[in-house]
């Protein structure tokens, strides 16, 4: 196998491991809860933020270990990839992703295609999509300059604290929105709410370039 094929599978399994946490640790939460949102919500973070930690360190050689629209737009901008490698990061990343939130449904015996109804708009939920990203990003880029061997821990913590203070609680991901709007369960996301929410990752995604 090539390195670009590597690079586009690694970022397609890494994608699905991601997406099906993201929506499995939501489902489980929700269901042990009790009804406890803040708990299911605690459940769902330390399950994504463990994840990422895995993914970046086993993947990040292989692809970078973007799983992430936003993060392969930055790097295209910086030169890091071509431009056709980076459209096969993100059908991988679309791909791969949407395959894991259907796979997440199965594994809890959810109908497979759902469409979520769960609204997420407004400007203070755009805002804090826009922040996550610019942190997201600027942790990525920072991080990556000054202490390479942490990127993994880093970018696992910052969503870890993102997902908490910020109002969206992190999407920070186009490729996760699109598909978490195929899902109407703790982590979904309405269709109807999707492109303020993109919009507003690309835009704090571009600022974070520009900061760094």
């Amino acid at each position: 196998m090539s390195d670009t094929n590597r690079a586009l599978w690694a970022e397609a399994v890494g994608s699905f491991l991601l997406f099906a946490t993201v929506i499995g640790s939501g489902v489980m939460g929700e269901h042990l809860s009790g009804g406890n949102v803040a708990v299911a919500l605690l459940a769902n973070t330390l399950a994504t933020g463990a994840i990422l930690f895995v993914l970046i360190t086993m993947l990040g050689p292989l692809s970078g270990a973007h799983f992430n629209p936003a993060v392969t737009l930055v790097m295209r901008l910086r030169g890091a990839i071509g431009t056709p490698a980076a459209l096969g990061y993100l059908v991988a990343q679309l791909v791969g992703g949407i395959a894991g939130v259907w796979v997440a449904h199965a594994m809890f015996d959810l109908p497979v295609l759902q469409v979520s109804h769960h609204l997420r708009s407004g400007p203070g939920q755009w805002l804090g999509e826009g922040v996550a990203t610019f942190g997201l990003v600027l942790t990525i880029l920072g991080t990556v300059q000054s202490r390479p061997p942490w990127v993994p821990a880093s970018v696992a913590l910052y969503i870890t604290a993102a997902y908490w203070f910020t109002s969206s609680t992190s999407f920070a991901n186009p490729a996760i929105t699109i598909a978490r709007s195929l899902s109407d369960t703790f982590a979904g996301i309405a269709p109807v709410s999707v492109p303020g929410f993109i919009v507003a990752q690309i835009a704090g995604a571009l600022i974070a370039l520009g900061a760094a």
